[in-house]
């Protein structure tokens, strides 16, 4: 289906269902939907009953990294032991999850693209991945855990850019930072409620049924993912021309906006050629995705932080309870950052400085954690550190906006960026030996170095999208044509 943007006298109860036209464009104006105040009331209900379905992404999203992050917390009662775990071997077991993470991202949201079927897709993936959780905590050995741990990150991968891709297009750029900021909520909210959740199963159901505690961390979150996955099938929207629970001026208006957020082309197959890779070929050929890519994985060692949040509450001395409790007022601020950072960046329509002020305040956390041994100061620290994640924020919904047609292109670009970044996961799963602790000097000279890095490679990025906005410009005025695409810096 084609969106064309001209002037129309139909009224909104005439407007045609999309699915229903065959062959043919589609012409839709303000006055398709009764006038410009008609088009504002339907455009806020349809926000509303996108929103509200969209909200479960939160959910999943705890669930995902729940199920990612839960052998840090399984790591204090025991798993290293009962599992007979030496050296680096439980690094490894951090780090293999994200081999099958990386592999798995590219091909699963060009697949992901090519059936639109989200609403389908995720769940099927999700339900899969909780049950390995749950097969997790049946392993006895160093080598039963790595298989496991392998292919949660081989089918978990299809969550996260898949997620990125289904709300690229249903947002536009001026909405895409608070949404994410709501969706990726999720991910902070889960260092919280996933070390709070740990904290009460590590701590009630030791010896229940004859299993270690740590054994029921896995069975109860796993078992607790599937169950969602299941509800997620009846939640989950598909994109905005195949969606079958919207009225068709509902269905409409989600392709015109999408049309007229990126001046005139609309987000189904009329900006689609070249068959099933091209969208693939497209994103490889283009530079700034590499570029992206790469700084994100430096942010992302800098972040690596997370999956030893447990380890790091624990050097203030207190015993495992209390050091998973501190896990979460931490990332609850972040998330509280997170929300107001991205709200007034989609307001203002700019990247770069609201990102960059997130890494710098999270610098200021590292050196504080590595110059003093106070108590206060250093959970202070953590503080600081946890709100980064309100800067990854800003920087998926900049890489969402910069890559906006083809669908095809941007999807790839979306998991190409987030899977190369995964890297940095695997790198920063060495960052912080036991042999390092308990000040971890050497982690946080680490982490401030590759977080100092990304500030000053995305100011270079800034300019370079900051000139070829201006270039555009010129030529716009030069040749009369009329307004076109704009990069958000």
């Amino acid at each position: 289906m084609t969106v064309q943007m001209k002037s129309s006298s139909i009224h909104s109860s005439d407007v045609k269902d999309p699915l229903d036209l065959e062959g043919g464009a589609v012409t839709t104006t303000d006055a398709d939907f009764g006038g410009p105040e008609q088009r504002r009331t339907l455009e806020r209900r349809l926000l509303w009953k996108i929103d509200a379905r969209m909200s479960i992404l939160v959910i999943i999203y705890i669930l995902n990294y729940i199920d990612r992050n839960n052998a840090a917390a399984a790591r204090l009662q025991g798993f290293e032991q009962d599992l007979g775990l030496h050296g680096q071997e439980f690094n490894t077991l951090l780090s293999i999850l994200y081999v099958g993470y990386i592999l798995m991202q590219i091909p699963s949201n060009m697949l992901l693209n090519w059936m639109g079927r989200p609403s389908l897709y995720l769940p099927t993936f999700m339900v899969v991945w909780g049950m390995i959780s749950v097969l997790t905590g049946i392993t006895t050995n160093f080598t039963g855990a790595l298989l496991t741990r392998f292919f949660l990150g081989f089918v978990e991968a299809a969550f996260f850019p898949g997620s990125i891709f289904l709300l690229s297009k249903w947002y536009t750029k001026k909405e895409l930072g608070f949404r994410m900021a709501f969706f990726y909520c999720g991910s902070i909210s889960s260092n919280a409620f996933g070390a709070l959740i740990a904290s009460g199963i590590l701590r009630n159901m030791g010896g229940r049924l004859g299993h270690a505690a740590w054994r029921w961390l896995f069975y109860i979150e796993g078992a607790i993912t599937m169950t969602v996955a299941v509800l997620a099938i009846f939640v989950l929207p598909d994109f905005p021309h195949n969606t079958r629970w919207l009225k068709p001026e509902e269905r409409a208006l989600a392709q015109l906006r999408m049309a007229e957020d990126s001046v005139g082309q609309g987000d189904a197959g009329e900006t689609e050629t070249g068959g099933f890779a091209h969208g693939l070929w497209l994103a490889l050929l283009d530079w700034k995705v590499w570029f992206l890519a790469i700084v994100l994985t430096s942010f992302t060692v800098a972040l690596s932080f997370n999956a030893f949040f447990p380890t790091l509450t624990a050097t203030l001395g207190y015993n495992t309870t209390i050091s998973l409790v501190l896990c979460a007022p931490p990332f609850i601020f972040a998330a509280i950052v997170a929300f107001t950072l991205n709200r007034h960046s989609d307001k203002v329509g700019e990247r770069y400085f609201h990102l960059s002020s997130s890494l710098c305040v999270g610098i200021i956390g590292y050196i504080i954690a590595m110059s003093t041994l106070n108590t206060a100061a250093r959970y202070v620290s953590l503080f600081l550190m946890a709100q980064s994640y309100a800067a990854l924020v800003t920087y998926v919904a900049w890489v969402a906006a910069t890559f906006p047609r083809p669908p095809s292109k941007r999807a790839v670009a979306i998991a190409l960026v987030n899977a190369v970044s995964q890297l940095g996961n695997v790198a920063g799963s060495y960052v912080w030996p036991k042999s390092w602790g308990p000040t971890y000097h050497n982690s946080y000279a680490i982490c401030i170095a590759t977080q100092g890095l990304t500030v000053v490679a995305l100011w270079f990025f800034r300019m370079h999208l900051s000139r070829m906005n201006r270039k555009m410009e010129e030529e716009e005025e030069k040749g009369g044509k009329a307004k076109g695409f704009r990069f958000l810096t």
